[in-house]
């Protein structure tokens, strides 16, 4: 009976992983950015600049450990190893829990959105398995000989790293974030059908004898005389959460002068093109191709516009390279979502999004 208990949290301990490994690698920079906002929690910020490099080797991790785990070879190790991993993720995930700061772990991407609640009860679960399983290390024996497995393994590895690589140089295999091709970015601004807004009351903040005192506006003082009372300020205060957020938020489009011409560009009803460039890193190769594409769509009568959260970088470089294209500032936040590769080509029409290219399919567009 134990050697059937074994064999089967063998098959679903393996199998989760290789599948929250590939999930993951299909927008290894979705689970970059999640780190981040965990450093952020901890004021660890200082470790950004190290996410994507700790993101493609976590998620290689998970992939090879499944696939050992499978396989049954260096079992002894690989148990540890899990065991150690799931250990960090239980933390990582019952501290979203209690803390309240994280609403989603990234456990499965984007793709498969699971609440602080759920990933810990996931990993609660993984975590009893991967211990039984570390207790029966010896009893296991490996599927096939040392060449065989190691064979598998470092296939399992390369092919981890490449479908990583890939997806950072042109796009996600599986779109599933709120920009995908055919989405109205206005609609998804919206808050969804039948959701349920935030219950809020305005509280104000008064001085009073040296002390401040807060009330809402059904429960003023019976002695509130604008003497007596010092306003200091008003603020709204969350009584009951709702769930009327919109899969878009912060998309914000402003001029250099800080103008906001957000509506006017995603009700053009003109078919343009649209450049996301969240940072201007040293190496921008991808400029030549994106002046070939500017140069043609320019020719042809249509727009090409920036988005950029680095906009005095761009500026400077798309200058120095001979490219005259309108130039608008946006919100970081946005950007990362909507380009996962830097930069990230749009067509789109009065918001609809028709085609998107990643940082190597640039030249791409010119043929649509």
């Amino acid at each position: 009976m134990a050697k059937v208990i074994t064999h089967i949290f063998r098959c679903i301990v393996g199998v989760l992983f290789i599948f929250s490994g590939l999930i993951k690698a299909n927008d290894p920079s979705g689970l970059s950015y999640k780190m981040q906002e965990f450093f952020e929690v901890w004021n660890l910020s200082a470790l950004n600049d190290a996410t994507l490099v700790f993101s493609i080797l976590m998620i290689a991790f998970e992939i090879i450990a499944g696939v050992a785990v499978l396989l049954g070879w260096q079992f002894k190790l690989f148990s540890w190893l899990l065991f150690g991993l799931i250990i960090f993720f239980t933390f990582l995930t019952g501290y979203a829990v209690l803390s309240g700061a994280i609403r989603e772990c990234g456990c499965f991407g984007d793709c498969i959105k699971l609440t602080a609640e759920e990933s810990f009860l996931k990993d609660i679960i993984l975590f009893g398995m991967i211990g039984y399983l570390l207790a029966k290390r010896n009893t296991v024996q490996p599927l096939f000989n040392n060449y065989v497995s190691a064979s598998v393994l470092s296939l399992s590895t390369v092919l981890s790293f490449l479908m990583q690589i890939h997806v950072l140089q042109h796009q996600p295999y599986v779109d599933c974030l709120p920009y995908k091709i055919g989405n109205d970015i206005q609609e998804g601004m919206k808050a969804p059908l039948g959701s349920i807004p935030d219950s809020t009351v305005i509280k104000f903040v008064y001085l009073k004898d040296g002390k401040e005192l807060e009330f809402d506006a059904e429960h003023f003082p019976e002695d509130f005389n604008d003497s007596a009372y010092s306003f200091i300020k008003r603020y709204d205060k969350l009584i009951r959460e709702g769930n009327a957020k919109p899969p878009i938020k912060d998309f914000v489009i402003n001029t250099a002068d800080g103008a906001d011409t957000t509506q006017a560009i995603l009700s053009d009803p003109r078919e343009m093109m649209v450049l996301f460039v969240k940072e201007m890193s040293e190496y921008h190769e991808w400029v030549g191709d994106f002046k070939a594409v500017t140069t043609v769509m320019q020719q042809g009568g249509r727009p090409v516009i920036v988005i950029t959260s680095d906009f005095d970088h761009v500026k400077k470089v798309f200058e120095d390279n001979g490219i005259q294209v309108p130039i608008y500032k946006g919100d970081a936040v946005a950007i990362k979502t909507a380009a996962r590769s830097t930069p990230t080509l749009y067509r789109i029409q009065q918001g609809v999004i028709l085609s998107k290219w990643g940082r190597l399919d640039l030249k791409d567009a010119i043929a649509h």
